[in-house]
């Protein structure tokens, strides 16, 4: 079975940060802050202001109302588990990035997504790194694990094989970018199955866990509460290369 490197977290000092504080960013941050151990930064970003509709299904509380998304989020879960959040209200594109080794993507649109394949591009480059999107529609959603355009590479060692190199989840999935940016958010369509936010950030924890500890082998997820069915496509040379329609490197270590 082939993981992912979690260098990252093993032999460099790392942070978390998480994209988009709504539906299922919200619930991720609570979750990270049980996960994470209080030494390891977790950076919130959202641009984004706390509206009435958004208390149905996202998470946050009515002294929330007109806070922006990610200081609310942020202040709440630091006094909750006493311990130091950071937070931007400025869009990604804006966003200064640290050493940032591993990003989760919860937003809902094309321009956003493409926003954090060019910082997370351009900051990170070759460096250890991973970057996790979430996204859902009513009862649905799926999790895409990369971290480089367009490569794929992995390493044989005595512990096994593992990728460290894998496509972007833009690259993965193009059809994510042309999503349109909406006035309402995905967390409050009236048809939106009242639960797919809090299952999807389980499944972005889960995913956070084992990249942390070296033991995730998936390459992608998809989520659909209608069947009642959790679908991994695991990250092989065979499958990369399907998504790719190309070859990959592997290198020996």
């Amino acid at each position: 079975m082939y993981t992912l490197d979690n260098d990252f977290a093993t032999r460099f000092k790392y942070e978390v940060m998480i994209v988009g504080c709504g539906g299922t960013g919200g619930f991720v941050a609570e979750g990270l802050c049980r996960l994470l151990p209080v030494n390891v930064p977790l950076v919130l970003v959202d641009p984004d202001r706390v509206e009435a509709r958004n208390l149905r299904r996202q998470n946050f509380f009515p002294e929330d109302l007109g806070e922006l998304k990610s200081e609310a989020l942020a202040s709440g879960l630091s006094r909750k588990y006493n311990r130091a959040i950071a937070y931007s209200t400025l869009p990604i594109s804006l966003t200064p990035l640290g050493f940032n080794s591993l990003v989760i993507g919860c937003v809902d649109n094309g321009p956003a997504r493409r926003d954090i394949a060019a910082r997370f591009t351009t900051t990170y480059g070759n460096a250890p790194a991973w970057w996790v999107d979430a996204g859902n529609g009513e009862n649905f959603g799926q999790i895409l694990i990369g971290n480089r355009i367009g490569s794929a590479q992995f390493r044989t060692s005595d512990k096994g094989d593992s990728f460290y190199s894998l496509p972007l989840p833009t690259q993965q999935r193009p059809d994510l970018l042309r999503q349109q940016p909406v006035v309402i958010s995905c967390a409050d369509i009236e048809d939106q199955g009242p639960t797919i936010n809090q299952s999807m950030a389980a499944l972005v924890i889960e995913v956070v866990r084992r990249l942390i500890a070296g033991t995730c082998s998936w390459i992608q997820l998809y989520l659909d509460l209608e069947l009642g069915k959790l679908q991994p496509v695991l990250a092989t040379p065979e499958t990369v290369e399907e998504i790719l329609g190309k070859k990959f490197r592997k290198v020996k270590k």
